[in-house]
């Protein structure tokens, strides 16, 4: 059991404050700080605080003894840590994601291997071989668009939206798949042609604070200031924000994202925990390389109901269960009269947000305050104790896949 420094990562759409105030660092300079990672990303890994003369990048650490951190099955399964912990703050609206199975990201990233396409292309699909489902567990209000619409309240949006009168029919005819094509194929000059009398119409009553989150008008023309600073043309990610559910969590709300559902967080500040890999198909509000055939490819068309996912309390936690072996995420809350016990069943990662905290397994007592993070490996008994509140959030590997 260690202390754990993660990576800040310096995004143009995250805010200034959350992430500093976290983790008690001045930014004068109001720099973005978008995430905060907590993992052993080959990209920017944790370190991990054996002692105080000697740190140890986390991916080093769980190489040298993946067993002994991870636990036999969770080593032989996935051969190292299978998942990535952070602090998301997103002040700006994130590009719409899809990320493709396990199955397919292995093809495509053979795929290009082949192709002879470098790992840091702009125009490569396929960073790794690994899936990219993820979880997020909001910390604020927090708002993002999650899957296509059901049916009939599409088709509700495309009947009265006027600038989308020539795709009802699309739509009625061929279905998901159809519409979002034909959105994702058109020329540039039609998108500016289709979206600018909608935008003209929607700015003025949100210039005039008239329109809530919950109207997909309201994010429309929030991407006048955030993706269209280049002047390239209306981004037609507009479109999605229109066919896509848009969500609200309320602090403690979680919601999963599989395979091949397309999504896009607004903003807010959460706890993300995904799989490790980098497997991002686009699909607007980028600037970044969009593969519209390899996008159609990987998505999910069909009409959702988004499961928000209010987790399962027990005692001092509250578990939020995902259908992947990969992770499962946790918020532990302990005071004066309450004690966390747990054993770990794989290596576990644990940031605490609120209050301070005390950890104890064996012989070893670390102090938390705001902003540290620890690391368990698997097998550890621990206890948590606070002498006022304390909330914490936790990451691991499900006991049944341990």
């Amino acid at each position: 059991m260690y202390k754990l420094t993660g990576k800040v990562q310096h995004y143009a759409w995250g805010g200034t404050a959350y992430i500093p105030a976290l983790l008690g660092i001045d930014n004068t300079p109001q720099q973005p700080y978008a995430e905060y990672w907590m993992g052993a990303h080959a990209s920017a890994p944790s370190f991990v605080e054996q002692n105080t003369n000697h740190n140890i990048a986390l991916n080093e650490l769980i190489g040298n003894n993946p067993a002994q951190w991870l636990g036999e099955k969770t080593a032989a399964r996935f051969g190292r840590l299978p998942y990535l912990f952070k602090v998301l703050d997103v002040k700006d609206m994130l590009s719409i994601q899809v990320h493709p199975s396990k199955a397919e990201a292995e093809k495509g990233f053979a795929r290009e291997n082949e192709a002879g396409i470098p790992l840091n292309a702009p125009h490569r699909n396929y960073k790794d071989d690994n899936h990219k489902p993820e979880v997020m567990l909001a910390l604020s209000e927090f708002w993002l668009l999650h899957g296509f619409k059901e049916k009939k309240l599409l088709l509700q949006t495309l009947q009265q939206t006027d600038a989308f009168e020539t795709l009802l029919p699309v739509f009625e005819k061929e279905g998901y798949y159809g519409l979002y094509k034909q959105v994702m194929e058109l020329p540039q000059a039609d998108v500016n042609n289709m979206l600018r009398p909608l935008l003209q119409k929607a700015e003025l009553l949100y210039k005039a604070g008239r329109l809530s989150k919950s109207d997909p008008a309201y994010w429309a023309c929030k991407t006048l200031t955030s993706h269209n600073g280049n002047n390239t043309g209306i981004d037609r990610g507009i479109f999605s924000i229109y066919f896509f559910n848009i969500v609200q969590l309320h602090p403690g709300q979680a919601i999963f994202q599989g395979a091949g559902v397309p999504h896009a967080y607004l903003e807010g500040q959460n706890m993300e925990l995904m799989s490790n890999s980098d497997n991002v198909l686009r699909g607007g509000l980028t600037s970044k390389h969009i593969d519209v055939a390899e996008l159609l490819k990987h998505t999910l068309f069909e009409g959702i109901v988004p499961q928000v996912m209010n987790g399962e309390k027990t005692g001092e936690e509250t578990i939020y269960h995902c259908p992947v072996p990969d992770f499962i995420v946790s918020s532990i809350t302990v005071n004066k009269q309450s004690i966390y016990r747990h054993t770990a069943f794989s290596a576990e990662i644990l940031l605490i947000t609120e209050g301070e905290a005390v950890i104890t397994s064996g012989m070893q007592t670390l102090h938390l305050k705001k902003g540290e993070a620890v690391l368990v490996g698997a097998s550890e008994t621990y206890t948590i104790s606070a002498g006022t509140r304390a909330v914490l959030y936790k990451a691991g590997v499900p006991k049944q896949h341990a």
